[in-house]
């Protein structure tokens, strides 16, 4: 009996300090994504002509993640990575990150080594693998043209080919020093002209379906946040 009573205990000793490792992680991570948004708020800083787009992106990314059925963890990784995938852009010199005009080759040479500038930063982080390969991978082209490493079709983590679309879908229809916004119905004939070449189709699919309001919504609301 004695026995008995003693491992019921250990056990209950166990599981406690088991709730307190899983509250001590959660904390954890909850500070590391604090962290994370500050490094955003910090790149939207340096390249003010898109402030907001990380927030944006975002948001577009796990609008259409959901549509796509995927499970609440990875659409919290995907979240992660869609949020950080220009953060490798802090290493990009100023003069060329905000040059109002097209961009020389050596300047566009320097401008496409962002990914992985981004991938070395976020991969240190302990709980962000998979968020890493996202940033690493969102300028990849499903037909495999892409940058920096010509990944191509499911060579792509999904995620990245998510972000891929939320992506062009905020900066086609945002201002930029070079070119006007345009229409979201521009922007959804513009992404399905590229479908399977620059996007993945299945993503385009399901972007393509989704309502105009919810697009609308999300970039009224992230703006109200950037702006309050």
């Amino acid at each position: 009996m004695y026995e008995s009573d003693d491992l019921t205990r250990r056990v209950q000793e166990l599981e406690a300090e088991n709730r307190s490792l899983k509250t001590a992680f959660s904390n954890l991570e909850r500070s590391y994504d604090i962290t994370l948004e500050s490094l955003g708020d910090a790149l939207d800083l340096k390249e003010a002509t898109t402030e907001g787009h990380s927030k944006r992106v975002t948001a577009f990314t796990i609008a259409i993640a959901r549509a796509m059925g995927l499970p609440r963890e990875q659409i919290n990784t995907l979240a992660r990575g869609a949020f950080l995938h220009d953060i490798g852009k802090i290493a990009i010199p100023d003069k060329i990150l905000n040059k109002p005009g097209k961009l020389e080759p050596d300047e566009m040479t320097i401008m496409k080594e962002h990914p992985y500038h981004g991938y070395q930063v976020v991969k240190k982080i302990p709980f962000l693998a998979e968020a890493a390969e996202i940033v690493y991978s969102h300028h990849e082209r499903f037909d495999g043209t892409g940058y920096p490493r010509g990944l191509r079709g499911e060579q792509i983590p999904l995620g990245a080919r998510i972000v891929a679309v939320a992506n062009t879908l905020d900066s086609i229809t945002s201002d930029l020093p070079y070119r006007p916004a345009r229409s979201l119905q521009g922007t959804r004939e513009e992404v399905r002209i590229w479908s399977g070449r620059q996007f993945d189709p299945e993503v385009v699919a399901v972007f393509l379906q989704m309502p105009d309001a919810i697009i609308e919504g999300l970039r009224r609301e992230i703006s109200a946040q950037v702006h309050s």
